[in-house]
């Protein structure tokens, strides 16, 4: 029920949620458990209220007169942006006559885009002003809900025939074969496809940059920032449960949080690794040994603000500079992992050409003994042609998170200059 009571709890996960200090999902997760006897629709409005504020905020607070008053920015958003019923919004005590004193929306770029001036002006060399303007626009709205199916343990056309008769109305990708897409965003923690490992969460574009790296059935491979694991789940689907994937990361929770989604899987070829750093021993014994290698870099996420708007405010232009020195350092750690002849994908969930082109240009610069192979090529997909041979999604075009992905082979000599 909307009263009092249910502004004041709302208002103070307004105020945690703007020190943009922690993931929003985390921050509503723990507000959730920690206020069990809300109800779920009331449930709703509050997530939905707390993105459409992280996506509009340079608009709310140009025209608050407080822009860290959380009941104001409420009061608009559910007004202006939300379009929740005037007359119950104005019917609440702490709401009443906020709206009023607020002026129309500006128009400038940086309103409408809801990018910060840094990211801006980043942007400038790569797109033109209606393209960053673009790229915005599809970042503000809500992202679908992308799975994979397992195809270890059923065939795509049976699960989306399932889902089809659950009335979930599952659609099919333009470009992943493992994909089905649900515009509603059902819950599936529960569901039996779930916890019998057939389908995972996984957005689209993060399944290309897997089927880029194309592991074959026996091979060696190793995802070297595994993470939970998403990836690695792919290619080790993609191997059908046959050959080796060591699963490096340096995060012990992130290995853990892989084991309950490996145990669903079926799969028995991964091996989870917890190492130190990219120079681990653990990851020098494999020098030369390896077929494959991906690397899912540590990056801004920008490219997934659809889902996690809050990140365009907790990074800043100092933090892409230290996450490129990791970037290259990991890069170049990995490299030596491979055979003669073998291949690795750089990939990152970036939108910022310094975190992707620059980084490979970097790295090739260095290692002379390694070149792009063409991923539209590789991927069969002729559509996704680059000049530069790399990978690149964005939402306003792809229809998937902003991704980045190149091939790169190791050659068995240094091409002569």
């Amino acid at each position: 029920m909307i009263n009092n009571g249910f502004i004041k709890l709302l208002s103070g996960l307004v105020v945690d949620v703007i020190k943009f200090n922690y993931p929003t999902d985390k921050l509503l997760s723990n507000f959730f458990r920690n206020n069990k006897k809300i109800g779920s629709n009331e449930r709703a409005l509050i997530a939905e209220t707390v993105y459409a504020i992280l996506r509009n905020y340079y608009k709310l607070t140009a025209v608050v007169e407080n822009p860290r008053n959380p009941l104001m920015l409420i009061a608009l958003t559910w007004e202006r942006v939300l379009k929740v019923d005037t007359d119950m919004v104005r019917s609440i005590t702490v709401l009443k006559d906020v709206n009023a004193s607020c002026s129309a929306f500006k128009n400038d770029i940086k309103s409408i885009t809801e990018f910060p001036d840094w990211i801006i002006e980043l942007l400038k060399p790569s797109f033109t002003e209606e393209q960053v303007i673009s790229l915005a626009q599809y970042f503000q709205e809500q992202a679908p809900l992308d799975l994979r199916v397992n195809i270890v343990k059923k065939d795509v056309d049976s699960v989306f025939s399932i889902l089809k008769n659950e009335g979930l109305n599952p659609q099919r990708t333009a470009y992943s074969p493992f994909a089905i897409r649900l515009m509603n965003k059902s819950f599936l923690a529960k569901h039996k496809l779930f916890l019998d490992g057939i389908i995972e969460v996984q957005d689209e574009s993060s399944q290309l940059a897997g089927m880029l790296l194309n592991p074959k059935r026996g091979e060696m491979a190793v995802d070297f920032c595994a993470g939970s694991g998403g990836k690695t789940l792919l290619l080790g689907m993609m191997m059908r449960n046959t050959g080796r994937i060591y699963a490096f990361d340096v995060n012990e929770k992130r290995l853990n949080n892989m084991a309950p989604r490996l145990a669903r899987s079926g799969l028995s070829n991964v091996y989870p690794q917890l190492i130190s750093n990219e120079n681990d021993v653990k990851v020098k014994r494999l020098h030369g040994k390896v077929d494959k290698v991906f690397i899912d870099a540590p990056c801004s996420g920008l490219g997934t603000l659809r889902r996690n708007p809050e990140l365009k405010f907790r990074q800043h232009p100092e933090s892409i500079v230290e996450l490129n020195a990791i970037q290259l350092s990991i890069l170049n750690s990995a490299s030596k992992l491979l055979k003669i002849g073998g291949v690795m994908v750089y990939a990152t969930c970036s939108i910022l050409k310094e975190e992707n082109q620059d980084i490979v240009n970097q790295f090739l610069r260095l290692n002379h003994d390694f070149i792009i192979v063409d991923a539209s090529n590789t991927l069969n997909m002729p559509e996704l042609k680059r000049d530069d041979g790399c990978l690149v999604l964005s939402p306003h075009i792809h229809k998937t998170d902003g991704f980045f992905a190149v091939l790169l082979k190791k050659l068995d000599i240094v091409p002569k200059k």
